[in-house]
């Protein structure tokens, strides 16, 4: 159940959750479009019965994330056009061809909601509806078959998607469980491929540990903190194992006043060990003093 939990958020935020050695890497823009939006799918996914991981990574991938110009000026999240039923405001936009028309909507909720409206009553996704919640495959495959995009890979470039940022974990009971247990989740970031979260006010190990399905000791030891510390707010706790030096876009590092060597391998996603040893320091040591080059890599 613990790590069935886990799954459920990290999936939500990009986790490597089913991912094999050559996954893609994982966009932020992605994963904040999801912390998003995520409440809106699972409440069409009831109403509907669409699965939240299809309305989902339908709308990163309609939207660019959000960021698309049609998401931007119109709020239209899944590129629908405005057909001979549309009687609400329109925009014309280049797409398959030049200033076609598509639909405006004031909010995004708006758009969410009549992209489930727009499959529930249309005829050639109606065969959709007799598939099961949890076969995001399927339903893929079959808005493919049904025309909904003219991409060859569309079906495929979902199904990534879905797997990539664990969003099945939406259309499970556990995951709709979980949105009622934590209404007001910590938002994950990403630093050095790695997942991790700011403390806020009131926040203890025990409390993060349930949300993410990740024990106590292993966030301690994760985040090079002993067993008696108690967490302060805007604290950054990483998820996963710290790696042992920083990306390529960060060789090294110029300390400043307030800084540490402990704050700056929670900066980098480094542990805090091997920043030492690739400076040729140990924890004795004085601390180093402002101005310090310190290698990263």
């Amino acid at each position: 159940m613990k790590k069935t939990l886990k799954f459920v958020l990290i999936g939500m935020w990009c986790v490597l959750c089913c991912l094999t050695a050559q996954a893609q890497t994982r966009n932020r823009q992605y994963e904040e479009y999801i912390h998003k939006y995520k409440d809106i799918a699972i409440e069409e996914m009831k109403r509907y019965r669409i699965p939240a991981s299809i309305t989902l990574a339908q709308g990163l991938l309609e939207s660019g994330a959000g960021k698309g110009t049609l998401a931007r000026k119109s709020n239209n999240h899944f590129g629908i056009k405005c057909g001979g039923s549309w009687t609400g405001k329109t925009v014309r936009h280049d797409d398959d061809a030049r200033n076609e028309c598509f639909r405006a909507y004031k909010h995004a909720r708006e758009s969410y909601e009549d992209h489930s409206k727009f499959l529930k009553s249309g005829a050639r996704y109606a065969f959709l509806f007799k598939l099961k919640i949890t076969d995001y495959k399927g339903w893929a495959r079959g808005l493919k078959k049904a025309g909904y995009a003219t991409d060859p890979r569309y079906a495929y470039r979902l199904i990534d998607l879905i797997e990539l940022y664990g969003l099945h974990q939406y259309d499970t009971k556990e995951g709709v469980k979980w949105m009622k247990e934590f209404p007001n989740p910590h938002q994950p970031y990403l630093a050095n491929d790695l997942l991790y979260i700011v403390v806020r006010r009131g926040d203890t190990f025990k409390g993060i540990s349930k949300e993410f399905g990740i024990s106590k000791r292993k966030l301690r030891k994760y985040n090079d903190l002993y067993k008696g510390y108690v967490l302060q707010p805007g604290d950054i706790l990483y998820l996963d194992k710290k790696h042992r030096r920083a990306d390529k876009e960060h060789i090294v590092h110029v300390l400043r006043s307030g800084e540490s060597m402990y704050s700056v391998s929670q900066k980098y996603g480094i542990r805090l060990k091997n920043l030492y040893k690739m400076n040729k320091m140990k924890p004795e040591d004085p601390a180093p003093k402002v101005g310090r080059i310190l290698r990263l890599r």
